[in-house]
């Protein structure tokens, strides 16, 4: 981590602004994307088509909130904000394009932090090809506040949307969940004091876990298969939780998921942490956040062409249940056949009670 204190020599807005954005994209890049005029202006002109529509994401992370010292680097903390928005465009079965980047920055995040910040806000929007084209500077007074708003194009008419469940269609699963959840709780653990149990949660905590929580994978391609062959009749990412991103599929549309616990994903990296600390998995898995894989549900007659093609594409893809008529709710059946509800906890900024 990058010492932190004033800058030396103090900059303006204007002057951090070219700092940490000034020839991050070339100009042939920018046009290519549709880019009519970028950074350094009111507003932002792009290029629109008759065929396509915009999508729209917007995502905040606030510090000690949403990210610590102790668990993410500034880079990481730059990656994940844009990777956010990413992730809800991919959950329309949509194509990331461009990004408006809002910063309060407080004077614990000194110029080179910041650099940092943007070093991995950066590598995302390169790695998803997505053009920054603006946004906003100001200074807050303890904590850093990141806003992105992130724009998408999708196919006329053709938006996967959380209302399109239906009984009788199977619930999917384009990875398994829980790795991000079980990275935060073995980092936090690992700036804990130190007790005799100490050394054994450090290595038991994989790289795999890790990087799902640092620097998560949001799902474009295969929210681009589902929609391209039409197999994605609702959709979401699991950035709360399964449990809670389920629920919002089942009010949506009406209807009530069966998940099944015997075809829920484990990674195998998860199992051995949570055996380790005495844990159970499924709470990771159910009530854990930030994987960024889809959950939707398609029709039954889809189901061996969805495997073949994602199994070509190398492309985890799971069934882990089914949609039925009934209340709006989410229920789980266990190994024995009985079913038990779901509740809709996951993360909540603002929880009842």
């Amino acid at each position: 981590m990058t010492k932190r204190g004033n800058d030396v020599l103090p900059l303006d807005e204007f002057e951090r602004i070219r700092a940490w954005t000034q020839d991050r994209q070339s100009k042939e890049f920018l046009a290519q994307a549709g880019v009519t005029l970028g950074i350094g202006d009111d507003t932002a002109v792009v290029v629109g088509s008759s065929s396509k529509e915009w999508l729209l994401a917007i995502d905040t992370m606030v510090e000690e909130v949403h990210f610590l010292d102790a668990t993410m680097s500034e880079a990481d903390v730059g990656y994940k904000a844009l990777a956010a928005n990413v992730s809800d465009i991919a959950a329309m079965g949509g194509l990331p394009k461009f990004a408006l980047v809002s910063v309060s920055v407080p004077s614990s995040w000194n110029s080179e932090r910041m650099k940092l910040f943007y070093d991995g806000l950066y590598e995302c929007a390169e790695r998803y090809g997505v053009a920054v084209i603006g946004g906003d500077t100001t200074s807050s007074p303890q904590q850093l506040v990141v806003s992105v708003t992130v724009m998408g194009t999708v196919e006329a008419g053709r938006a996967i949307r959380r209302d399109g469940a239906k009984p009788g269609q199977l619930v999917f699963l384009t990875g398994p969940t829980g790795l991000s959840a079980g990275g935060l709780h073995g980092l936090m653990g690992k700036t804990a004091k130190p007790n005799p149990s100490e050394h054994l949660r450090i290595t038991s905590l994989s790289p795999r876990l890790i990087q799902a929580h640092q620097r998560p994978a949001p799902s474009v391609k295969a929210g681009r298969i589902l929609l391209e062959q039409g197999w994605g009749a609702s959709l979401n990412d699991v950035s709360d939780g399964v449990a809670s991103e389920a629920w919002e599929i089942a009010e949506a549309s009406g209807v009530r998921l069966r998940l099944k616990e015997t075809q829920l994903p484990l990674s195998g990296e998860l199992v051995s942490y949570a055996r380790d600390h005495g844990l159970d998995p499924l709470e990771f898995v159910l009530y854990g956040g930030e994987d960024y894989v889809l959950l939707g549900t398609a029709e039954r007659q889809h189901e061996l062409a969805m495997k073949e093609h994602f199994r070509a594409e190398g492309i985890p893809l799971f069934f882990i249940g089914e949609v039925e008529e009934g209340p709006p709710g989410v229920v789980m059946e266990t190994s024995s056949g009985a079913r038990k509800p779901i509740s809709k906890r996951g993360y909540n900024h603002f929880p009842k009670g």
